[in-house]
This record gives structure tokens, C-alpha cells and sequence, in this order.
């Protein structure tokens, strides 16, 4: 609180051994405030600078005693600094894809955020220092920074702006545009680029909470992040036919001795019979399997392993060990599969095995299948059962379009949404916006309805109802 309701005593001296004179002075409502000094000219010095404030009309501070002309100025805290706490403060409690992004976030705004001083690193040297070291909360027993990065490192904390900058329209825009570019400088995906500027958003609204920044600069400014399409293409997605053309080109890949295909047949299956995302079909378990000889069968789906790198799990494994995406932790989902992917799963028991700790598809050497293995072996298989035309076309370019396959396929024969969005863990309305492209036939039933309302006979060919 502030108040003009000051009362400043003449300077006295104190009783001690050693000389000091003592300024006393009282605001309205509190205790009184004193300072001490060694000497009479400095206590004069001060109390002339109090009458001054008083003189002037200033308010003075009721916990600090002191008008603003006299408080001490808080040291600009610099974008690095800042940017470092952040990540210390959110490291803890992130998922490690969420590490990453915040990582990458502000590795990315901290290049813009450095003044012109001599001896620049490298571009590619700063990145690494940054991206490797600055940003990632180390743990105990952790390796040193090579020479290069703690120098490095060095420059970046002399050279950063402080936070204050972004108080400024012009440079929070700067920083923003910066944002639809990757670390390399090629232009980000539409939903990299709105992942990034959340990560900034919460950076700021951070620094807000700490007394920082007075308000979100983010919001003072009209940026819009490029659109993401969340439609499905439908040229990705694979017919019947070639799914099962594609999953029998996985068999050879790697040839009949080496088997680095034969194991990955039914991982893939599973993402094509039963919809399942590629991290959970990774981490699926015998004992989460119903295997009946005949008939339906039925998944458990409790876990899921996506690769995100040592960097950023903490545990020294490549693999996040984590719930299932959108669903609380140890929540559980049920997908029911079809008698041909159970016989494929039963096989696939039967000639592999399982890992130690149960999963159906280990490497190997029994680890967790890596989603740069089982992109090579798709890859290949891709150029076995397409013509040259399909492989360079978006047909099944990537795992999770036999997901996309299962999904559209689904409903487009006729299952109710909400049993799909059931089995495929997502809600009815992400389900549907996302597949609607992928929907065949309602084009033509919505002519045929549009024709019998205007009394025509039928739609045309083209789709245009028929002429007067």
C-alpha cells in the first residue's frame, strides 16, 4: 500500500560507542521506519531526499517506508535467466514430449533474444549448447559441458536481452514469426508452430506470476498461427485389398533368416484390424490379450510406449512408459479384434514369443521395438507392394495411416460413432471431424434427398441434380 501521510523527526545521535546518527520517519498506519548511518552528512543526505519525496507529492510505500524516486530498481532479470528457471520449474512434472517441446520452444526464442556481442558462436554450436545442455534439467552424476558448449553457454548469459524486452509489441511479433520456422530455419508445420507459441504463452504467463511482466505480452499483439488441417486425408488411407497386400510385404522384409519383417506383421496388424496407435500396439502384453481358437478376441489396452529419446524420459531409456493418450493413468481401454487378427496374433505368439516382461513385439534382443525400426521396415514394404506411382503418392506413407485405414473403414460400413470413438479412444467429435473427407457415399445420399425434396427424378452423374 502507499500513503502521503508522512512525518519525518530531525536526525538524532545515537549512544554508542563508535558515533551514528539515525533518520526516523513514520507513514500513517505503520511503525516507525528508521535508517542509521555513520556519519551526520550522510544522515542529512537521506533525510533531505525523504523531505524532497514529501515536497513533490510522492506516495510513500507502507512495507518498504520509501517513496518510488528512492526504491531500489530490481535488476532487469534477462531472457536466458528466465528461460532457465522455466524449464527447472516445469522439468519435474512434464511428460518427456512436453520436455521436448518446451526445449525446443525455448532454445528457438532465446536465438532471437541475444544483443550483438563479439564473439558469436556458431550457429550449429549454438544450438547444441541450448538444445543440449541449457534447457535440460541434468541429473545427479551428469557429464560435464565440453569446452565449446560451456563456452557457449557463457556468451549466451552476457549476451541475452532481458525479459523486459518483450514488453515491446515489435520484438514479442518478432519473436512470434519466429516460431513458423524449425532450428534450422525451414518453414514448421501448422501444428508445430501452434504447439511452440502455447509453450510461449505459458513461459510468459510464468513470468507474469513471478512479478516479472505486468501483463502476457502475447496477448498484446494480433498473431495468428497458421491453420492445422485435423481432417484426414483420404488419399492416405488404404483399401482392403491393399492392406493386406501391404502386410504380407512386411513378411519379406529382411528376408526368411534375419525375420526383422515376420516380426513386425502383427504389430502392424494390430494398428490395421484393431486401430490401434503405433505406441500401443508397441507396448501391448500377452496378458492384456484374449486369444480364443475360434472367434472374436479382445484387447486390454492399459499402456503406451512412444519414443521420445534419453534426453527427456530422466530413466535412461528411449521409450516413455506412460498411460494412454487423453485418459487418466491407469485407465484402461477395450478394443474388441476380429478373428483374423487373433489367428495372426496366436501365430505370432507362437513363433516369437513374448519379452520378459510380456510384450508381443520385442526386438532382437528382446527390447522395445523402435519407431525408427518399424518406419524402415514399412518403408520398404511400401516399395514391395505398391507400384511406383502409390510410393510416391501419400497412400499408407506413414504406420498410423493403417489407423487411419481401421477408423474410416469402420465407419464406413455402417459402425455407430460411438462405438468406433470407444474402440479408438477418441471422442465422437474429434472422430468425425477428423474422418469426414474419408466418409464415402453421402454425397450421393444427400442428392438423392435434395432431389426428392425438389421433386426430381434423381441426381445427376456428376452429382448435379437433374435440369428442369
Amino acid at each position: 500500500m502507499k500513503s502521503y501521510d508522512v512525518r519525518i523527526w530531525g536526525i538524532r545521535k545515537r549512544p554508542t560507542k563508535t558515533a551514528s546518527y539515525e533518520v526516523r520517519w513514520k507513514i500513517a498506519g505503520t511503525l516507525p521506519f528508521s535508517e542509521t548511518f555513520r556519519t551526520k552528512a550522510l544522515a542529512d543526505n537521506f533525510r533531505a531526499q525523504l523531505l524532497r519525496a514529501v515536497q513533490k507529492g510522492e506516495a510513500f510505500d507502507t512495507e518498504s517506508g520509501l517513496p518510488d524516486s528512492m526504491t531500489p530498481v530490481k535488476p532487469s532479470l534477462t531472457w536466458y535467466d528466465f528461460a532457465r528457471t522455466y524449464i527447472a520449474m516445469k522439468w519435474p512434472h512434464a511428460a518427456p514430449n512436453s520436455r521436448d517441446s518446451a526445449n525446443e520452444t525455448m532454445t528457438l526464442v532465446t536465438t532471437q533474444l541475444l544483443g550483438d556481442r563479439p564473439g558469436r558462436p556458431t550457429d550449429d554450436v549454438l544450438r547444441r549448447a541450448l538444445r543440449g545442455w541449457a534447457f535440460v534439467v541434468q541429473g545427479k552424476g551428469a557429464e560435464k559441458a565440453p569446452v565449446d558448449i560451456a563456452n557457449a553457454l557463457h556468451w549466451v548469459a552476457k549476451a541475452s536481452l532481458p525479459l523486459a524486452t518483450l514488453k515491446n509489441p515489435a520484438d514479442i511479433r518478432r519473436v512470434l514469426d519466429s516460431l513458423k520456422l524449425t532450428l534450422s530455419g525451414a518453414p514448421a508445420a501448422a501444428e508445430t508452430v501452434r504447439r511452440k507459441r502455447a509453450v510461449l504463452f505459458n513461459a510468459l504467463a510464468y513470468a507474469v506470476e513471478l512479478g516479472e511482466l505486468p501483463e502476457n505480452p502475447v496477448t498484446l499483439v494480433k498473431w495468428k498461427p497458421p491453420k492445422v488441417t485435423k481432417e484426414v486425408d483420404r488419399r492416405v488411407v488404404v483399401n482392403p485389398r491393399q492392406a493386406g497386400e501391404l502386410l504380407a510385404a512386411v513378411s519379406y522384409v529382411g528376408g526368411y533368416r534375419r525375420a526383422r519383417g515376420r516380426r513386425l506383421v502383427a504389430l502392424f496388424a494390430c494398428m490395421y484390424f484393431g486401430g490401434l496407435r503405433p505406441a500401443e500396439a508397441v507396448a501391448l502384453r500377452r496378458q492384456d490379450c484374449t486369444l480364443p481358437d475360434s472367434g472374436w478376441g479382445s484387447l486390454i489396452l492399459e499402456k503406451s510406449r512412444p519414443t521420445v529419446g534419453k534426453r527427456w524420459t530422466g530413466t535412461g531409456v528411449v521409450h516413455d512408459d506412460r498411460g494412454l493418450k487423453n485418459r487418466p493413468v491407469n485407465e484402461t481401454r477395450v478394443v474388441p479384434i476380429p478373428p483374423r487378427l487373433v489367428r495372426m496374433l496366436l501365430a505370432h505368439i507362437e513363433e516369437f514369443g513374448t519379452a520378459e516382461d510380456g510384450r508381443l513385439f520385442a526386438n532382437e534382443r528382446g527390447g522395445v521395438v523402435a519407431s525408427t525400426t518399424y518406419w524402415r521396415v514399412w518403408d520398404e514394404a511400401r516399395h514391395l507392394a505398391l507400384t511406383p506411382e502409390q510410393v510416391a503418392s501419400p497412400l499408407a506413407a506413414r504406420p498410423y495411416d493403417l489407423r487411419h485405414a481401421a477408423l474410416s473403414s469402420w465407419l464406413n460400413a455402417g459402425v455407430d460413432p460411438t462405438e468406433v470413438a470407444e474402440r479408438a479412444g477418441n471422442s465422437v467429435e474429434v472422430l468425425l471431424s477428423r474422418y469426414a473427407k474419408c466418409l464415402d457415399g453421402r454425397q450421393d445420399i444427400a442428392n438423392r434427398r435434395i432431389a426428392e425434396l425438389l421433386g426430381e427424378e434423381g441426381g445427376g452423374e456428376d452429382g448435379q441434380a437433374g435440369g428442369p
